[in-house]
């Protein structure tokens, strides 16, 4: 290469230079926001993480704290005094429902709350839909009771099987002990029966004058196949 192409050359070069160094003062500092941006956005995520955390330990630790209390009043008013956001009021609704007997309307009150908050997951409002028949008993027409909870007796729903004993015993309370013990026999054969309420349905059964049905052998997926 001749001297005169060289010397082209190096002009071109620094000339380039010029122009990036120009560009980068000209728009560097969207590079320096974007990089601040990216930082502090991750930043910002893992406080609110630990926010979280802390607010729902704080939760936690409350609830214990009131749950310990032995005097009915004392323990109302520590979960009164309970502070609480998104589904933890859900749990708080239903744990205020928990001692019907100091203020009874007061326990339906917070339920029919739960139940209308369609912000809160459905399996705490069929909860508190469940409690709140049991907690009503007669005070509440016994074919109000059955219409509430045959709309959590649907296939998929979470509380379904508890749904489906209070409905038996709404049978039995209804003088219709056959059909309250036909009922309960199948629902103690329901493989979502967990095996306390499995437990717990035997010892009814047994006590009505039924027998309770042997478990089902679960079924071994090393055995061949039949036909």
């Amino acid at each position: 290469m001749s001297t005169p192409d060289s010397f082209v050359d190096e002009v071109t070069d620094a000339v380039r230079s010029d122009r990036l160094y120009a560009a980068f003062r000209k728009y560097g500092w969207i590079g320096v926001v974007v990089v601040l941006l990216v930082v502090g956005g991750a930043g910002f995520s893992e406080w609110q993480k630990s926010q979280s955390a802390a607010r729902a330990e704080r939760f936690g630790d409350a609830l214990m704290a009131a749950a310990e209390k032995t005097d009915p009043a004392e323990r109302t008013a520590a979960l009164a005094a309970i502070q609480a956001d998104g589904d933890q009021t859900a749990l708080l609704a239903l744990l205020q429902a928990s001692n019907p007997q100091k203020d009874k309307a007061a326990a339906l009150a917070a339920l029919d709350a739960l139940m209308a908050d369609t912000a809160r997951p459905q399996i705490y409002r069929d909860l508190a839909l469940i409690k709140r028949v049991a907690i009503a008993g007669k005070d509440q027409p016994l074919a109000d009771r059955r219409t509430a909870l045959t709309g959590v007796d649907v296939a998929g729903r979470p509380m379904r099987v508890l749904a489906e004993e209070q409905l038996a015993y709404l049978l039995l309370e209804d003088g219709k002990k056959d059909e309250a013990l036909a009922a309960l026999i199948t629902l103690v054969q329901d493989q979502e029966a967990p095996a306390g309420m499995r437990q717990r349905l035997g010892m009814v059964i047994t006590a009505l004058g039924g027998k309770v049905p042997e478990a089902k052998p679960a079924a071994d997926p090393a055995a061949p196949s039949q036909g």
